[in-house]
């Protein structure tokens, strides 16, 4: 299976059965399944999505964004839940290229992304919970 390192980019290569051993970067030795989301910019984010073949929820966010504060700590207790989906988040006025590819109109804007295909989006503040069984629903289909 491949994981793109959200420190370097590096595209690495760990065995299914080994993703649980808390597998690092080969390159720069940062985590690369670690429980909290990993912030990526323009230059991370489309090798990110297209190199991980785990899913990937993308939170397109601002700091200036209530509702994006108030979404915060449930996107990250859902990425402490859920080890099997790459968390991240994406400042949308940092990466307007970005936020320009994926069409973000509305924020906070979660993208499900799995082996680089858009699955679904979805807008707005969820609790955890929600977040959660969304994702599974998605990942389901």
């Amino acid at each position: 299976m491949h994981l793109v390192c959200p420190s370097c980019g590096t595209t690495n290569r760990i065995s299914a059965e080994r993703l649980h051993d808390a597998p690092v970067c080969g390159r720069c030795k940062s985590a690369l399944l670690a429980a909290e989301p990993a912030a990526l910019s323009d230059a991370s984010l489309a090798k990110f999505i297209s190199g991980t073949e785990l899913p990937v929820l993308v939170d397109f966010w601002a700091s200036w964004c209530g509702p994006c504060k108030a979404m915060a700590p449930n996107f990250a207790a859902a990425a402490h839940q859920m080890p099997e989906v790459r968390f991240v988040k994406v400042d949308s006025d940092a990466a307007p290229v970005a936020s320009s590819l994926y069409n973000i109109r509305s924020i906070p804007m979660l993208i499900l992304f799995d082996k680089g295909v858009e699955l679904a989006r979805l807008s707005g503040v969820v609790s955890t919970g929600q977040l959660k069984a969304w994702i599974q629903q998605q990942l389901m289909k």
